[in-house]
Parts: structure tokens; C-alpha cells; sequence
């Protein structure tokens, strides 16, 4: 130890650059410098642009991380943790519900001991939803067995990243770590930050990578990880695994004073602002606690001996510290912005006040206070007010209400809402000019539709007032779909831009019953819907004259996230419309690269630069593998050939209705973010038809049938044709990428001769 001691007093201060960035870039900056191993990622606001800022670098050549698109949260934890076992370094972030799908797999990391670092922009878990900050998402985190460190600002956002992998790795500890920080408040935010000139000074400072642990990384040396446990054997790893946590806190508190020696900054179990003779304190964490120090000045000036408490390390929970930190303090509030609901106060309340506990002679009032929820702004009103709070506690001897919300707003029966738009339902969405039959010869169904002028009449299902991009095609595909459909909807919206800008309480822009659930789970809460329709109408608890049919929407990468849950439902056959709007990415998160993005497309993930030319790999064709659950209708659509899209909205709905699952996908155009003239919606999905990249096609009762040849029709264009009109693909145009262009255009072309082949034989 007296070595260690040593060469750190020998070390002096590194050369830093001083700079004005945000949390999330800074969290990059130091995954980049540290040149992790592997990074498993699926985008979710606001922690996405974590893994953007890593792309951007990847592009020029500023790391060398391996980064890993999953197709959801619990994919990106599986990524991480097989690659944490095979003893690289591993790197991730996410935030709020993304967080709570890989929760399932935090457990697992921890109890077989593998170290990596996780960001946690933390952000309201939802429902409702809410994409705002707040820490619902990290009071989850604290049972999982990961060291917990909360960052306050970029700068620390960016230290502590630094500080976690020394730990993480420490041989007294070999555990995960949680860096957590204040979406959108430090995520997004930018301050003054200073990092390192030399990314040598960092690599130098984390070490070399562990290999003396069991990793499954040697075939000459064969291991078995995660072997199953019982009795002595499991209660033996969890209480190692305990005092590894507890050993967290000396480690930290070491990798923190060597830090210091490198940085000039200091990162203290507890920070302790005028806390030294306080006699009335608050206890927050993160971002709040920033706002609180203004006002302990103010109060000072009044006489009142105020401080602020915030810790910068919760697992472990730094107790002895905060009963020290306490001796004194006649009253002290705990704010906290989560909640854990009928326990008479959050997470830290508790633990505060268990820590007070076992100090026999410390006599402090606790209060507890749930506040800004879902992003709530914390202003320095809002900590004066709270310091009021524990300041008359102090001044009773009692707090007259322990625990209780913080600025919530009293409901107001005379502001009850009222409907702007009236909901429509029945009769007023039926035309009656829309034939379908079943041809009972070749078991396929025959459709007429009239001109699509006579179905004008039919009302939208969705109002006009939606805040969608201009040029937006999602709606327009909807609602040219919804034409072919008869009678009364009842849909669900997986998140993604249609739902977002179609609903923002207290609005909505739907007509008709409208739910909403995330993206991995659509298309099982809508076979639970229809399912308890059914069995209600069965037992006659409601009564309804005409079925309505039930349509799940997904898009912005639903189909990736949502695949198993989508293929679940297929193969159990409900009787629901899956209809996925194809816009190639992740749009209502800032255009990042989904599994449905082409090769070579150019996403906020899938940069282009000297050392990467967009997405790598190609597409997934849904509408296959959908197919390949053998569900009655499967069927392809798209605005730019109108009739076909309504002839298949009808023949869904009867499909539907009659016999099991449906499945449609859409092709729509994102202006935005394809980088195209808002102008030329209907022609680029006209253009992606015509180049076979996007073929017209129906699979009815495992029979395929092209609805649209271009070739037949003397239309087939180039693909180059279709990729001109994209800002997004325009690199591909360029005489360096022919290769790239090439390869594309093989596997459209494989994937027409394919099709046309199916269509040839129906037995393919």
C-alpha cells in the first residue's frame, strides 16, 4: 500500500484541454480514450447519443470499440455480458424503460462477477411515458449487485467514467458499475469540462486488462460460467459477492484520491457543501443538489446554518459517512425523484434513515419529498422551499407530514377535461362499395374496390392537428390503408413517431380507441385486447352488434425490438392486424440504424467517413419472415400505388375477422431524415418500387403473388435511380463506393428473383 501511496505523490498533474461539452459526449470522450473492447447498444432517449458520439468518432478513427446494434435492451445486455465473460472491456448505455428490459440480465452480470461499465441517463419509466428525466430508472438499479456512482455535471460525468472501469476491474471487487446521470439536465446540457490531452494518460491510469479471471476467452483452457447453484453453494457466492460491494467502498475511495492526484479533481464518498457546523440540510442527488448550494449561501446570510448533502457513490451506500456527516444536523430532508410507492417515502429515505438508526445518540428529523418527476424543473425556489420544510421540523422538534409529493398541482373538478374532437364510431366508416369474397376454388379472396374518389367520404381515422415532420408519410399510409377497412378500429400504437405525435396529453389526435405500449411489446398486448374482447362478447358482458378490427401499428424499429412478441402472436393466431410503416431507422429517436435500415444507408449510427461507408449489413425482409409463421395473409403496400395498398386493407380486415394474424408493411418516406425534398414522398417510394428494392406482393394462404411487376410493366428502373433522390445515399453514387453499390444491388436483385420464383411456383 505504501508503494501505491507513493508513486501516486510522485505523479503529477496531467495535461488536460479544457473544452464546453455535454454529459453524453463526455461519456463518449471516455470510452474512446479507455479504447473499450465492445460496445452492445440499442438507442432509447436520452442516453442514445452516447453511442451517435462513439459512431461519429468510429468514422473518423478516433477508437477502435467494436459497436454492436442490438435488436433491443435485453439484446444489448446479452452482447455486453458475453463479452465481459470473454474478458473484454465493455462499455453500454441506456436509460428508463430500455433500462428495465435488460434489468432481467443485470442480476446475472454481477452475480458471476464480470466487470463492465454502464451509463444510465436516467429518465422517467413509464406509463405514461415520459422521455424527461428523473431517477425512477436508477432506484431499479439498486438491487441488481452493480456499484452505483452519480455524476453530477459533464465533468464528473466524464472523471467517473474514468474512475469506474479501475474499480469495476480492482481484484477486491470484479463488479459491473453503474455511472449515473441526470437525463437531459447533464446528458444534454453543455458546461466547461477538461479531459485529458493524451489518451495514454488514461489507459495508463485503468491498466491493462484483467486476464486472470476465468473467461471463457481460451479454448485450451476450458471453463464453465454460470454453472447452476443450490443451497450452501448459492448463499457462498452471494454473501462473496456482498463483501466484493462492500470492498467497492475502500476501492473507490482509492482509484478517487488517485484520481485526483492525476486531474486536480476530487470525487469524495459524500459531498459535503458547508456541512460542517449545519444544523438544517438537504439530501439530494445529482443535478439537484447543484441548485440547493446557491441557496445554502443565501440562507447563511440569514443566519441559518444550511448545507446540502449528495453522494457520489450509492452501492454500497455510503452509511458511516452520512452519520458523520450528520452529528449535528437538527433536521434534514431527503429529496428524491422516484418514488417507492406505499412505502411512506422513496429508496433513500429509507436507507437514511436506517443509517441514523444505529447511531444511538443522533436525534435528526428526517423528512422525505418526491419531486420532479418526469423532468419537472428544480429551481433554486423550489430548494429554498424544501429547506422551509426541514427548517420548521427543526424549529417544532417534529416534521408535521414525514413524506409527502412536492409540487403536484390539485386536480380541479370544474377543469375536468372535455373532448375537442368527437370521437366517430360505426356506420359513418362504412362505405359499402368494398366487395370481398372468398373464391372458393383457389382459396384466395376476391376484392373490388370502387375509384378511390368514392371512398373520400369515409372520415380519417386520424384528425388533422398531428405534429409530424412535413413531409411525413407515416399518415398518409395509414390512412390510405384504413380506407379498404370497414366498420369500427380499435388500434394500438407501439412507441414511434406516429404515436408521439399523435398523442401528447391533454390531446390526441385519434377518433377511434387508441392504446399505446412500447416496442417490445405490441403485439401481445393487443392479442391480450382482442382475446378479452372476444371472451367478454362471449359471455355476454357487452354487447356489440359488429366486431371491430383490431390493427397494431409499429414502425421506427419496432420490428426489431418487437420481433419476438410479433412472431409469438403469429403463431398463436389472433385474430389482429400487425401493419408495420417502414421508414428504414430509428426515426422518433433521431435517425438511428435499425435492422430494417438498407446496407450503405448513412444513420446517426451508421455514419459515413474514412473508415465506414453506413450500415454494414443488409436489411431484414419482415415480410418473410413473418410469412414463415404460415398466418393466413401477409402483404406488402405502399402510397404510390393506392388501389393496390386499399385492396389490401380489405382483404386484412377480412382475414383478420375470419380466420387468424395479419401481417402488412409499408413502405414511407422521413424527409428528415433521409435527407429528401419534403416534395417527393410519393416519388421515392414509387422509385424504391420500381427498382425492385421494395417489390408490391401478397402471401395468401402460403401462396405468393407479385400485385405489381415492374418489369411487365416496362418500369424497372436502376437501383441508383431510387438512391439519387436521398441525401442519406448519395455517398453510394460516388465511384469509391461502386463496390458497395454493387453488393447492394446483387442482394435486391437476389431477393426479386427469389420472389418472382415464389410467385411462379406455389409450392415455393
Amino acid at each position: 500500500m505504501a508503494m501505491i501511496e507513493d508513486q501516486v505523490l510522485a505523479q503529477e498533474r496531467a495535461e488536460q484541454h479544457s473544452t464546453f461539452e455535454s454529459g453524453n459526449e463526455m461519456a463518449a470522450m471516455a470510452a474512446a480514450q479507455i479504447n473499450y473492447h465492445i460496445m452492445g447498444y440499442f438507442p432509447i432517449t436520452p442516453s442514445t447519443e452516447v453511442a451517435q458520439f462513439l459512431d461519429q468518432m468510429k468514422t473518423r478513427g478516433e477508437h477502435d470499440i467494436k459497436l454492436i446494434p442490438a435488436d433491443g435492451e435485453h439484446g444489448s445486455a446479452g452482447i455486453c455480458y458475453g463479452a465481459a465473460a470473454t474478458g473484454a472491456r465493455v462499455f453500454n448505455a441506456t436509460s428508463a424503460n430500455g433500462f428495465l428490459y435488460m434489468l432481467e440480465q443485470m442480476p446475472v452480470q454481477s452475480g458471476t462477477r464480470f466487470p463492465m461499465v454502464l451509463n444510465l441517463v436516467t429518465r422517467s419509466v413509464s406509463g405514461p411515458l415520459d422521455i424527461r428525466g428523473d431517477h425512477s430508472d436508477l432506484y431499479y438499479a439498486l438491487n441488481t449487485g452493480w456499484v452505483i456512482l452519480t455524476a453530477k455535471t459533464p465533468q464528473a460525468v466524464y472523471d467517473m467514467n474514468i474512475m469506474a472501469l479501475k474499480i469495476a476491474e480492482h481484484s477486491k471487487v470484479r463488479l459491473p458499475v453503474i455511472v449515473a446521470y441526470d437525463g437531459f439536465f447533464t446528458s444534454h446540457q453543455k458546461r466547461r469540462v477538461e479531459y485529458f490531452s493524451d489518451r495514454r494518460v488514461v489507459q495508463q491510469f485503468v491498466g491493462d486488462c484483467p486476464n486472470n479471471y476465468n473467461f471463457a476467452r481460451d479454448p485450451k483452457k476450458p471453463v464453465t460460467i454460470g454453472a447452476h447453484m443450490s443451497g450452501d453453494d448459492f448463499l457462498n457466492n452471494h454473501f462473496q459477492q456482498s463483501e466484493a460491494m462492500y470492498n467497492a467502498y475502500d476501492v473507490y475511495k482509492e482509484v478517487a484520491a488517485e484520481y485526483a492526484k492525476l486531474s486536480g479533481r476530487e470525487y469524495p464518498v459524500l459531498d459535503l457543501y458547508k456541512m460542517e457546523d449545519a444544523e438544517v440540510a438537504l439530501f439530494l442527488l445529482n443535478s439537484a443538489a447543484e441548485s440547493a448550494k446557491d441557496v445554502v449561501d443565501k440562507l447563511r446570510e440569514k443566519g441559518i446554518k444550511a448545507g446540502v448533502i449528495s453522494p457520489n457513490i450509492i452501492r454500497p451506500f455510503p452509511a458511516n459517512e452520512i452519520r458523520e456527516a450528520l452529528k449535528k444536523v437538527k433536521a434534514v430532508l431527503v429529496g428524491e425523484r422516484a418514488d417507492s410507492y406505499g412505502a411512506h417515502g422513496p429508496n433513500l429515505t429509507h436507507e437514511v434513515k436506517s443509517a441514523l438508526q444505529d447511531d444511538k445518540d443522533n436525534k435528526t428529523i428526517v423528512l422525505s419529498r418526491v419531486f420532479g418527476l418526469g423532468g419537472k424543473d428544480f429551481y433554486a425556489s423550489d430548494a429554498e422551499n424544501l429547506f422551509n420544510l426541514a427548517i420548521a421540523a427543526m424549529e417544532k422538534g417534529y416534521a408535521e407530514k414525514p413524506f409527502d409529493y412536492y409540487g403536484h398541482i390539485p386536480g380541479d373538478p370544474e377543469k375536468i377535461l372535455k373532448p375537442i374532437i368527437l370521437p366517430q364510431h360505426g356506420d359513418v366508416f362504412k362505405s359499402g362499395l368494398i366487395e370481398v369474397k372468398m373464391d372458393e376454388e383457389n382459396n384466395k379472396l376476391k376484392v373490388k374496390i370502387p375509384p378511390l374518389r368514392s371512398l373520400t367520404g369515409k372520415p380519417k381515422r386520424i384528425s388533422s392537428g398531428h405534429g409530424a415532420c412535413p413531409g411525413c408519410g407515416i399518415f398518409a399510409g395509414l390512412e390510405l390503408f384504413f380506407k379498404g377497412i370497414e366498420g369500427d378500429i380499435v388500434t394500438l400504437f407501439q412507441t414511434g413517431c406516429a404515436y408521439v405525435t399523435t398523442t401528447g396529453y391533454p390531446n390526441t389526435s385519434h377518433k377511434q380507441t387508441m392504446m399505446h405500449n412500447l416496442f417490445q411489446n405490441g403485439a401481445a398486448t393487443l392479442s391480450g385486447t382482442v382475446e378479452a374482447f372476444m371472451e367478454l362478447k362471449r359471455r355476454g358482458e357487452i354487447q356489440v352488434s359488429d366486431d371491430a378490427t383490431f390493427v397494431m401499428i409499429t414502425g421506427d424499429g419496432g420490428m426489431d425490438i418487437g420481433m419476438g412478441s410479433a412472431i409469438g402472436t403469429a403463431l398463436r393466431g389472433h385474430k389482429l392486424i400487425m401493419l408495420e410503416y417502414d421508414n428504414e431507422g430509428y426515426m422518433n429517436t433521431g435517425s438511428q440504424m435499425s435492422y430494417s435500415t438498407p446496407i450503405g444507408h448513412m444513420t446517426s449510427t451508421s455514419g459515413v467517413g474514412k473508415t465506414q461507408r453506413g450500415k454494414a449489413f443488409h436489411h431484414k425482409d419482415t415480410a418473410q419472415i413473418m410469412a414463415a409463421t404460415n398466418i393466413p395473409y401477409v402483404f406488402t403496400g405502399s402510397e404510390a400505388f393506392p388501389q393496390d395498398l386499399v385492396k389490401k386493407g380489405a382483404k386484412a380486415q377480412w382475414y383478420a375477422q375470419n380466420v387468424g394474424t395479419v401481417y402488412g408493411k409499408i413502405l414511407i418516406t422521413c424527409p428528415l431524415n433521409w435527407k429528401s425534398d419534403d416534395r417527393y414522398g410519393t416519388k421515392i417510394v414509387e422509385a424504391a418500387v420500381n427498382s425492385c428494392f421494395f417489390p408490391l406482393y401478397e402471401v395468401e394462404q402460403g401462396v405468393t403473388t407479385i400485385t405489381y411487376n415492374p418489369e411487365e410493366k416496362n418500369k424497372r428502373i436502376p437501383l441508383s435511380d431510387w438512391l439519387k433522390y436521398m441525401g442519406k445515399t448519395k455517398h453510394l453514387l460516388k465511384e469509391i463506393n461502386q463496390p458497395l453499390l454493387q453488393e447492394f444491388e446483387e442482394e435486391v436483385e437476389k431477393r426479386w428473383q427469389r420472389l418472382k420464383a415464389k410467385h411462379e411456383n406455389p409450392m415455393l
